[in-house]
């Protein structure tokens, strides 16, 4: 199966549906009085966990997702049916970003990876039986629905797990997952077998674990591109304990040392935070090294920077066992995951005194308001009708929509702009 983790999607909540504008006429009924009913809610955009998948592959060819409009009101009070909610499933560990800015939207995994509205339905219009008053018995106007939200955004995979796997390829990385978990990644005596992260759950006792995570293998240059691990070095940040597996026995020429000090230097420049995260040294291979091999130097080197170190041969299976234990303990020590806390601001633009946000622009004598509201509001209005027109005059003097005008330097005779609908100002 081909890995994907990043994929940028469109995706937008259903619009509400209008309220109706309708009178009781029934017969031996005089003057019924209106009974347009109220239009459905839009459906909202919900992102869910699916635990079955670790790609985002299901994003990699459909990148648009709209739910459905709430159904439009309509006489004798019956109101429009509210759309379903549009689920997007994704696997556990996406971060929700907002395309342009990248800044957080959400983590998948917060709140034990409940599920998320990200964008929320428009709301249906009144009917005009709610604007039905001792003065106003004939009410000719109703709500529109309202616009659902939209946005674009950018779906990163950080896989979820304890421990990861980091080292040179070939050093035995996906050899040892095997051995310690159900795992079955792909296993061949060349670099790069291992083309995706894989993740295995490790049993420690009844109803105890860890996931382990076999990261592609790092080389130098990583950080910068090169090789395959920069693209995965973003699914060890969430892991806690990092396990650093070498070849001790040097099979392919090269110095455990020297592979140790590559890939901490990797690890530094793709994020200093994820250089400081806590490491065993797993000396792999050890069913291949001579009798006479001398470690010393290489003992010396670890233990200096402080590193546990454990002996291990993912051929023989010698020390696995209490590798497994020794790790168990260890992230009994350490804090849970890393949940991602969210970046972005609910109170964005700028909002008159009643909390409602709009803009005003001036081009010569004409002034633009502007605002999702506004736009909604204009949705609603029958300018045909003089108590609508009324209703939306009061509507934008609560908003403090004339007060802001004046702030500007509208006058009297001034031109006033609501998406096309044009009027001069009257203070």
């Amino acid at each position: 199966m081909q890995f994907v983790d990043q994929a940028k999607i469109y995706v937008k909540a259903g619009n509400g549906g209008n309220g109706a504008v309708s009178f009781r006429r029934e017969k031996y009924v005089a003057a019924g009085g209106p009974d347009g009913g109220d239009g459905g809610h839009g459906g909202n955009v919900v992102f869910r966990v699916d635990e079955g998948t670790n790609t985002l592959l299901a994003f990699r060819y459909k990148h648009k997702f709209i739910a459905e409009n709430g159904q439009d009101g309509k006489g004798s009070k019956f109101h429009g049916a509210t759309a379903p909610d549009l689920v997007i499933q994704v696997p556990p560990g996406t971060l929700l970003r907002e395309e342009e800015s990248g800044r957080i939207i959400h983590d998948m995994s917060a709140d034990g990876g409940a599920d998320f509205i990200c964008c929320r339905g428009g709301r249906g219009g009144w009917g005009n039986r709610h604007f039905a008053t001792p003065t106003r018995q004939v009410p000719i106007f109703a709500k529109n629905g309202t616009k659902g939200e939209e946005a674009n955004l950018l779906l990163e995979l950080k896989m979820i797990a304890d421990v990861g796997l980091i080292g040179y390829p070939s050093v035995g990385k996906s050899s040892i997952l095997s051995c310690i978990s159900a795992a079955r990644p792909k296993i061949a005596d060349y670099h790069f077998t291992t083309l995706s992260p894989n993740l295995g759950v490790v049993s420690t006792g009844p109803e105890r674990g860890f996931v382990a995570a076999d990261i592609p293998g790092l080389i130098e240059g990583a950080s910068e591109g090169a090789g395959l691990g920069h693209d995965f070095l973003r699914h060890i940040e969430r892991c806690r304990l990092l396990l650093h597996v070498v070849d001790v026995a040097g099979t392919e020429g090269r110095d455990p040392v020297t592979d140790i000090e590559m890939i901490n230097k990797e690890l530094a420049n793709y994020s200093q935070e994820l250089s400081k995260r806590p490491q065993i040294v797993l000396a792999n291979k050890t069913d291949l090294l001579p009798p006479d091999a001398d470690l010393t130097e290489f003992e010396k080197y670890v233990s200096d920077h402080g590193w546990p170190l454990l002996y291990i041969s993912a051929a023989t299976r010698k020390g696995l066992d209490e590798m497994v234990r020794f790790v168990d303990e260890k992230l009994s020590e350490l804090p849970p995951v890393q949940v991602y806390e969210r970046e972005v601001n609910d109170e964005n633009g700028e909002a008159g005194a009643s909390g409602k946000e709009y803009t005003i622009r001036r081009e010569n004598d004409t002034f633009f308001v502007e605002g999702e509201w506004v736009f909604n509001l204009m949705g609603r209005i029958n300018f045909d009708d003089h108590e609508s027109l009324r209703y939306f005059q009061l509507t934008l003097q609560k908003a403090g929509v004339f007060d802001a005008l004046e702030a500007k330097g509208c006058k009297d005779g001034d031109t006033v702009s609501i998406y096309d609908f044009e009027f001069d100002y009257v203070k």
